[in-house]
């Protein structure tokens, strides 16, 4: 066979398999995710506060969850509560490596106040809550405060997963968004991409006679 060919016969089946995936369908979220009514909001354990900005992933946790609220479809819950799924978040900041501080009590809160157009919600934490991952999956956690050199990712993220297990962060998670900013109020934008990712998993059942 000729050689200009044979090479040109490997490319096209190299481009054949991406050009299909891009016509693939969405995946529909499992029927556990369409069914929950309750939902834990969390900052991921290994993430720091950006040292220019020491609340800026408490206030991404506050922001996903008074859009939650507004939503409708799913009740925030408390640390240490039972719920059906757990959200993670975590605060991009434009670069690889960052300085942050890690441990002590930067991102706990014993109480929580908040409100919306159309409702309200108190709520007090009992005690400490439990961990969300299995001890030694993260390697050794230093609880201290402390400053260090993160490296994550420089967009924000805004992962979902299964809730009513013992540690919930050490599976994949369902669903996953990641941008720039998607996590900043008012927009919410994580939380919006959610709602539409519910709206397309449910058309199909309501197609069903």
């Amino acid at each position: 066979m000729n050689p200009r060919l044979s090479c040109c016969l490997f490319l096209a089946l190299l481009i054949v398999p991406t050009l299909n995936a891009k016509d693939k369908k969405k995946p529909s979220l499992p029927e556990l995710v369409l069914s929950a009514r309750t939902v834990l909001v969390v900052i991921r354990p290994d993430a720091g506060e950006p040292l220019d900005h020491p609340g800026a992933n408490a206030t991404a946790r506050e922001n996903v969850e008074k859009a939650l609220m507004e939503w409708g479809r799913l009740g925030p819950m408390m640390d240490g509560q039972e719920t059906d799924l757990v959200i993670a978040v975590r605060v991009g900041t434009g670069r690889a490596v960052t300085p942050t501080v890690k441990g002590g009590p930067i991102d706990t809160r014993p109480t929580v106040g908040q409100s919306t157009d159309t409702s309200i919600r108190i709520g007090a934490q009992q005690g400490y809550p439990p961990p969300l991952s299995g001890p030694g999956t993260s390697g050794p956690q230093n609880n201290a405060p402390h400053i260090s050199n993160e490296v994550g990712p420089s967009q924000d993220s805004f992962e979902v997963y299964l809730g009513k297990t013992q540690y919930p962060l050490d599976s994949p998670p369902i669903w996953r968004y990641i941008a720039k900013d998607c996590l900043r109020a008012p927009t919410v934008s994580a939380v919006e991409q959610f709602r539409k990712a519910v709206a397309e998993s449910e058309q199909p059942q309501q197609k069903k006679p």
